[in-house]
């Protein structure tokens, strides 16, 4: 079973702010601590510093799990750090039936490496957070 590791953690701590107050993301989804969302999150709620570890510890052990669900090849480090943080963002359900799931499977990597760029829309609108965020997922996963 595989990890994330250090690197994956930075990249996904690099996007999501650290907010101790709920707001609305950029798809109007309520979100609080380190990008975490999900039903009991409602705006005006607040939490500590240590409830939003405990949330990204659980939210991206949640990535993780999918991850090494629907990935049946061996990756290196960074490239399973690079596809749980796309996963952390896109959700499970999302990063399953992907085209950049498929083509890691045939060891496609060139092919899976471009899939990351897809993924920059937000209700159909294109968003530079998004590309940033993807570029960088990109990159570490072609990062050896």
């Amino acid at each position: 079973m595989r990890t994330l590791g250090a690197a994956g953690t930075a990249l996904i701590r690099s996007f999501e702010k650290l907010e101790l107050e709920a707001y609305l993301d950029q798809g109007h989804i309520p979100t609080i601590g380190w990008g975490h969302t999900g039903p009991e999150v409602a705006l005006g709620q607040t939490c500590t510093v240590e409830q939003a570890g405990e949330w990204f510890v659980q939210d991206t052990q949640k990535a993780v799990n999918a991850v090494n669900a629907s990935i049946c090849v061996l990756l290196s480090p960074n490239q399973f750090d690079a596809v749980a943080a796309f996963t952390f963002n896109v959700g499970i359900t999302a990063e399953g039936h992907s085209t950049l799931c498929k083509k890691v499977n045939t060891q496609d990597m060139a092919g899976a490496a471009a899939e990351f760029m897809k993924w920059v829309y937000v209700k159909g609108v294109r968003s530079a957070g998004l590309e940033n965020r993807r570029a960088a997922e990109r990159d570490l996963f072609l990062t050896p």
